[in-house]
């Protein structure tokens, strides 16, 4: 079957071990499900990969890919919930957890098996293309808000990096749910288009806010850690679940995290009930997950440039 995958990993120059080729189709295992791909979307883990982050050298070639919707062997339209190893299910009951590509084959091919437990029936409304978009950045941003920040509707939250896949979900999860969102990027385009999702305004990085806020969605890292902090009201929360530009930021900002009694919150993905929470929230509020463009699997070198380059704005979605 056809397959975009890992050949090498190369930390400097991580699109150089992308190959695009045939692999092996999927063999069929006892509790688990063949799923034919309809639409599979990008994420930075898929870089991260490449680079040999979560990824070893021991498990190439590895097919890429977490995110991915389509059918399962009895023709059920499925989306798929990439963390392997969260409850037991498929895989024995001592088995960490971890994502897709990281142990077992992902996404970006014709076909992928995964623990029957980890499928989740695609609501009608929608297309396979949104539904492919919300396994891992749409969840990971529905974690970061409803869980791990705990806002309410009225509260106000700060989102960094407008554009990402995590940030476009944050902004405009957290426009449906009645919050007052403000984003923050270099870019006057991209500042534009999160006004049109749903802020209440866009901001460029490091800028003063209107009002300190109850919670920060911050993904950036480093370049933005100071900022962050110092938008939060006393009291606040801070949630993290990347940092695509360093994690080791110039000031810690210690003296204002304990003085203000502030909470910085882990954030990584999120359970396999809160994604179905999500694609209810999704078909009963009519929210969609942002397309950057659709691109066809033969053409995943375009995609994975055009996100190594940071030109998108949501998700890059592979059609299968």
């Amino acid at each position: 079957m056809f397959a975009a995958y890992a050949a090498r990993i190369d930390a400097e120059r991580p699109l150089s071990g992308l190959e695009l080729g045939e692999r092996p189709a999927p063999v069929a295992r006892e509790g688990w499900s063949t799923v034919t791909v309809r639409a599979a979307s990008l994420n930075h883990h898929d870089l991260w990969s490449l680079r040999g982050v979560g990824l070893g050298e021991k498990h190439l070639p590895m097919i890429l890919g977490c995110d991915a919707a389509g059918t399962d062997e009895h023709g059920n339209e499925v989306v798929v919930h990439s963390v392997i190893g969260q409850s037991g299910h498929g895989v024995g009951p001592e088995e960490r957890r971890t994502l897709l590509t990281e142990k077992y084959q992902g996404t970006f091919a014709e076909q992928v098996t995964v623990p029957t437990w980890n499928l989740l029936p695609k609501p009608a409304g929608l297309s396979f293309e949104e539904a492919a978009c919300l396994p891992t950045a749409w969840l990971t941003a529905y974690r970061m808000l409803f869980t791990n920040a705990g806002v309410q509707p009225g509260d106000s939250v700060l989102v960094q990096g407008a554009g990402g896949g995590v940030a476009t979900a944050a902004i405009v999860l957290g426009r449906a749910a009645g919050l007052r969102v403000y984003a923050t990027s270099r870019d006057a385009g991209r500042r534009a288009r999160a006004v049109e999702l749903g802020a209440a305004d866009a901001f460029e990085p490091g800028a003063r806010l209107p009002h300190r806020v109850d919670a920060v969605i911050e993904t950036v890292g480093a370049a933005t850690w100071s900022h962050s902090v110092k938008s939060l009201r006393p009291g606040g929360t801070l949630v993290i679940s990347g940092a695509t530009s360093g994690d080791r930021p110039a000031y810690a900002e210690l003296t204002r995290i304990f003085f203000l009694e502030l909470k910085v919150v882990g954030s990584t993905m999120g359970t396999k009930e809160e994604l179905a929470s999500l694609l209810s929230f999704c078909e009963t509020t009519g929210v969609r997950p942002v397309i950057d463009r659709v691109l066809p699997l033969d053409r995943a070198r375009e995609g994975f440039e055009r996100l190594a380059e940071g030109d998108q704005f949501g998700k890059i979605v592979l059609a299968v």
